[in-house]
């Protein structure tokens, strides 16, 4: 199949938390055609979200339609497709029906913390041990043993559970006509149930979680032919579905991070870093993840360490919605221009506990440092600064597990349109900050996982060059002025711990 160039594009389903989009792409990476629709958020009980996955499957297939539509292309004019999709969200369904048995569980979802609590310490440090993650609601595990508990018919033998995007391959190959129950070693390294050593879901861990394996998905690599789409399904033909990964891992190699070492970062509401270790699995010390990468085929998997900083983005809709000193998200570059440096000011937006490194749930949010000179132009840089120091601190963790010097850092998402803020990026961490030319990173990563698969592109090296950068931050700081801004931010997150009693 190499050099297999006859069919002009690879499509790519990216499922999110709020929306499903397709996109299309030509072979330089460029976008030729894409449709966007969003869903509903259910929100049945405090601390539950869910998501109807019927509705999630009826928004794919319009979507695919719309792209096609807008690319003025035919679903045959597909080489091949790739999914990626929110990690963690579970879905349970019937395979004589085709129905979901209940509403999909979301991520952000909270309703198995009791459950977790009950384990025993055995139990829970056997957990950390083989899935690399820590003990926590947000993963899929405890989603799949809570159906098991509160929807009868998630026990019957036609009942098949899985992350989002094993019911969407299961729908898009056919659904109740033959679809297949595959998933991919990324989102299988998102449940509590797969061992990474392995890469199969290990039996005591579902014995733990009540989960029988025949109703769980087969793990199969990243990039490989899963299946065909149904010719009576959205494409109107038949096209290998050949890539599958977690969204934050697919930004990953739509960011081309396929060496050890190499490093990305997702600006958006909060923040997903990951650092690829190669295929050694880094079991980490200082509160990050251990997740795999990706697999390529037959290739060895990889593994990253991952950290997440929960409020980045949103701080800046703080300083708009609940401060009211700046009426949109692009002012705060403006006004924190307007001064040389914060006065000061550190501002630490802790408002529902720190993530990593910290996990401290007693933290909560602080200004300090303020004198009768700060001005809001000083706070809202100082919360610029907060997102860079929060990503240096997650980024310091990982290179103290992993062994593993940074040489610069890859990043994509929102606020990477902040000039200002990937400067600061660069001088807070001492390290070149780089953004690529094609911002859909997450959606390109997808459709490289599915174009390797089929020799749409020839190789990891074919792809890697097409990976071009539109800007790149190198550091103007001096190593003194850095750490010492560094020692107060420290000191600073000192003061928002043990508010909460």
């Amino acid at each position: 199949m190499k050099g297999f160039h006859f069919v002009t594009y690879i499509g790519s389903l990216d499922q999110g938390t709020s929306s499903t989009r397709f996109m299309i792409f030509d072979h330089s990476g460029k976008v030729i055609g894409q449709h966007q629709l969003e869903h509903r958020q259910i929100m049945p009980h405090p601390g539950w979200v869910e998501h109807d996955a019927a509705e999630i499957w009826q928004r794919v297939q319009e979507v695919i339609a719309g792209a096609l539509k807008q690319a003025d292309i035919l679903g045959s004019d597909l080489a091949a497709i790739g999914i990626t999709n929110q990690r963690e969200t579970t879905v349970v369904w019937d395979v004589s029906t085709g129905q979901p048995l209940s509403n999909a569980i979301v991520w952000q979802d909270t309703r198995t913390t009791d459950f977790l609590s009950s384990l025993t310490d055995s139990q829970k440090e056997k957990v950390r041990f083989k899935t690399g993650l820590t003990i926590a609601p947000y993963f899929a595990g405890s989603k799949m043993n809570w159906f098991l508990s509160n929807v009868p018919a998630a026990k019957n033998e036609n009942a098949r559970m899985g992350t989002i995007d094993s019911w969407l391959l299961w729908n898009l190959s056919g659904g109740v006509r033959g679809g297949v129950h595959q998933t991919d070693v990324t989102n299988a390294s998102r449940t509590l149930l797969m061992n990474l050593e392995t890469l199969d879901w290990d039996q005591e861990l579902l014995d733990i979680f009540g989960v029988s394996r025949s109703s769980l998905p087969v793990i199969k690599s990243s990039s490989e032919v899963y299946a065909s789409t149904d010719p009576h399904g959205p494409f109107g033909t038949s096209i290998p579905i050949a890539g599958i990964l977690g969204d934050q891992q697919a930004a990953m190699v739509g960011q081309v991070c396929f060496e050890r070492g190499e490093s990305k970062t997702t600006y958006g509401t909060g923040n997903f870093a990951l650092l690829n270790t190669g295929t050694e699995i880094v079991r980490s010390k200082n509160g990050l993840l251990t997740t795999v990468c990706f697999k390529l085929g037959d290739q060895p998997a990889h593994y990253a360490l991952e950290g997440s900083v929960a409020v980045t983005g949103s701080a800046i809709q703080w300083l708009r919605d609940q401060l009211g000193i700046i009426t949109n998200a692009a002012e705060t570059e403006n006004l924190a221009s307007s001064v040389t440096d914060t006065a000061g000011v550190y501002f630490v937006p802790a408002f529902s506990g720190l993530f990593a490194p910290y996990w401290r749930s007693d933290a909560r949010g602080a200004i300090v440092g303020l004198t009768r000179a700060a001005t809001k132009a000083h706070l809202a840089r100082a919360a610029l600064e907060a997102i860079c120091y929060q990503t240096r601190d997650v980024m310091d963790a990982m290179v103290a597990d992993s062994g593993v010097p940074m040489r610069e850092m890859r990043v994509d998402g929102g606020i990477t349109a902040n000039s200002l803020c990937m400067q600061m990026q660069a001088d807070i961490m001492g390290i070149d900050i780089t953004r690529p030319l094609i911002g859909e990173t997450t959606a390109l990563g997808a459709a490289y996982a599915a174009g390797l698969a089929v020799g749409f592109w020839s190789s990891q090296d074919e792809v890697k060059k097409q990976w071009q950068q539109s800007r790149r931050w190198s550091p103007t700081s001096t190593l003194d002025v850095r750490e010492a801004g560094y020692k107060n931010w420290k000191k600073a997150v000192e003061r928002t711990l043990n508010w909460v009693d």
